[in-house]
């Protein structure tokens, strides 16, 4: 197994699929007719499915693409980005009854990411749309997005239940802040995921909880496994997996000379699963999911940073050797 680029596996992203279009760096919308000169443009494929489909191809996963996109140039974009870091996107369903979901993000100089977005045809993901025995030949089954998607959600716990009994770990993110209405929503998908993996805000606007330890326990007593809440510059917290209902574990934030902060929590989710692949504990492959997290915040884009998993252990190596160590231990 090469070191840099192990074989994690073959692993689905379900969920959504966006064209992201960067601008750096943004201080001001020109009035009127005007204009500013920018140092870069980009467009990437984002969301929290081909987001982190991506950054799991680059650590070394067979991915299998499965959402609903545009019939349009947008849509092409999308599949072209992510076929450019080898993922299948034969899962990928062209849907001409809406352009494909997309977002305008201009990127101010410390980072910060308003967003103009269009839902697009993330929401039109049907069942008939997912195959079921392509999924359960998974070792990993990530649903992105699941508060974004239409009646289709009503359907995924069946296909979670089926990929878990399969053998495959299952773990869920979200896209929007979210409210307790979508909480119930999602209910019955959380109760079949091994991990849940939300940022602060999203969890305390779930829950209506201020406190995260009280938010993190009402999503274990649905039966969730393990819940991984990132927490920006401050890092993230992990419980659940062996630690149910004791105190969340927290691991600090990597500091890094931030030039974007989109798609961080795309990396972390992709580093986290990546560690599980490999069969380390909770809190390694958190820190492993840091690492990618902080990486990304270097680069414009939910793309950049992350190169490949021993590009990321090499890192990981300056603050956490011991963790590093651990990790690099099991692709031996």
């Amino acid at each position: 197994m090469n070191a840099r680029r192990p074989d994690l596996g073959p692993v689905t992203v379900l969920g959504a699929h966006i064209l992201d279009v960067l601008g750096a760096p943004v201080e001001a919308i020109p009035p009127g007719q005007g204009s500013a000169r920018l140092r870069q443009i980009r467009a990437t494929a984002a969301g929290t499915a081909a987001g982190t489909g991506v950054d799991l191809a680059k650590l070394g996963a067979r991915v299998l693409a499965v959402g609903a996109i545009g019939d349009d140039l947008l849509g092409d974009m999308v599949t072209a980005a992510m076929a450019a870091h080898g993922v299948d996107i034969s899962g990928l369903s062209r849907k001409s009854q809406a352009q494909t979901s997309a977002t305008i993000l201009p990127i101010r100089g410390n980072g910060e990411r308003p967003a103009l977005h269009v839902p697009g045809a993330t929401s039109l993901l049907e069942l008939a749309d997912v195959d079921l025995d392509r999924v359960c030949r998974s070792r990993a089954l990530l649903v992105g997005a699941p508060d974004a998607l239409g009646p289709v959600v009503e359907d995924l716990a069946q296909v979670m239940k089926a990929a878990r009994a399969a053998g495959a770990l299952v773990a869920v993110d979200v896209l929007h802040p979210g409210r307790p209405r979508d909480f119930e929503r999602l209910a019955p998908l959380l109760a079949r995921t091994d991990w849940f993996l939300p940022n602060a805000d999203q969890l305390r606007a779930l829950t209506a909880r201020a406190d995260l330890a009280d938010a993190i326990d009402d999503v274990l007593s649905l039966g969730t496994g393990g819940v991984a809440v990132t927490l920006g510059a401050d890092g993230c917290l992990v419980a659940g997996a062996g630690n149910r209902r004791g105190a969340p574990v927290h691991l600090p934030a990597i500091e890094v000379d931030v030039v974007d902060t989109t798609g961080c929590g795309d990396g972390f989710t992709a580093g986290m699963l990546a560690g599980l692949l490999l069969g380390v504990a909770p809190a390694d492959a958190a820190w492993l999911g840091v690492a990618c997290g902080s990486l990304v915040a270097t680069g414009l884009g939910s793309d950049a940073g992350i190169e490949n998993l021993g590009q990321v252990l090499d890192f990981l190596s300056r603050w956490q050797p011991a963790v590093a160590g651990r990790i690099k231990e099991k692709i031996a």
